[in-house]
């Protein structure tokens, strides 16, 4: 499969995702979300703040050249990418908590981002350079998202018992999707995989770990039910690299730069695996406690 064939299959292919998980959706959902301010606030904080910071001290204590530097800083101002959705949604998140996230989370970045970015690029580069964000982008991104949303809760309400039987299907089909995505994007840079994983393999690793983690807890410890929690952990830990690649080699003309969110478009897709997995364990080891009791 040629390049240009999977840049056309992809919007195809997460738009079959975002139908089949509207199919789990109702507006009474949305409506929901409005009951957990606080989620949203704790998730936007990770994302804008933390995450950041988390960055940055990354940056420094392993001493990464500036290019890098920069290029981890723009991963990190980066909005949360729309395959979020799905994690939540193959993981028992509150995917309706999720969509909310990615449109808010795109749409404060495109403020963040351009400043995040252009601080970073003075600190480790000590240049200065305006950015603004690839409006064009975002937009698709929303109508990714928003449109096959709406074409699957349109067909559950409309075909409730079709939505019923479709559900499983779609969801096994959605994993196909997210594993056939992961192993073309490891097929398509074999020949770099080595070289970049030792030069920026440890700090994507240990930022994705922690961004996980970080949306997980906060939520958590602020007494956030687990539904939640995992929403907000998979919008921190997954972000939109196509948009931050899109940037680093358009706007900052730099390949260098685009290479953390490169390698960090398939280290996510395992961390987030492996964090799904944990947390689904975990859930059902608590319901068999609770049941000897």
């Amino acid at each position: 499969m040629g390049t240009g064939l999977f840049t056309f299959l992809l919007p195809i292919t997460l738009a079959i995702m975002m139908t089949g998980l509207g199919l789990e959706l109702s507006p009474r959902d949305f409506i929901r979300v409005n009951q957990y301010p606080k989620a949203i606030f704790l998730a936007l904080f990770s994302q804008q703040i933390l995450l950041v910071i988390i960055a940055f001290l990354i940056c420094v204590l392993l001493t990464l050249p500036p290019l890098l530097s920069v290029g981890l800083m723009l991963l990190a101002a980066s909005p949360g990418g729309p395959t979020a959705n799905m994690f939540s949604y193959i993981f028992k998140g509150d995917v309706a908590l999720n969509i909310s996230l990615t449109g808010i989370n795109s749409l404060v970045s495109t403020f963040t981002m351009p400043f995040i970015v252009s601080l970073s690029i003075a600190y480790f580069l000590g240049e200065t350079q305006e950015m603004a964000m690839p409006i064009e982008k975002i937009t698709l991104i929303f109508l990714l998202i928003i449109v096959p949303v709406c074409v699957g809760m349109a067909l559950r309400t409309s075909m409730p018992e079709f939505a019923q039987k479709m559900n499983k299907p779609m969801r096994y089909l959605s994993i196909c999707f997210l594993a056939g995505l992961f192993l073309y994007a490891l097929y398509q840079e074999r020949s770099n995989v080595l070289e970049y994983f030792s030069e920026i393999g440890i700090a994507t690793a240990l930022f994705c770990f922690s961004g996980l983690v970080t949306g997980y807890v906060v939520p958590q410890l602020a007494g956030v039910p687990d539904k939640q929690a995992r929403a907000c952990a998979f919008e921190i830990g997954i972000h939109n690299t196509t948009v931050a690649m899109a940037i680093a080699l358009t706007v900052l003309n730099s390949t260098t730069i685009a290479v953390p969110a490169a390698i960090y478009s398939i280290v996510m897709y395992v961390f987030a695996t492996i964090f799904g997995f944990i947390l689904t364990s975990h859930s059902s080891n608590e319901i068999i406690s609770e049941d000897k009791f």
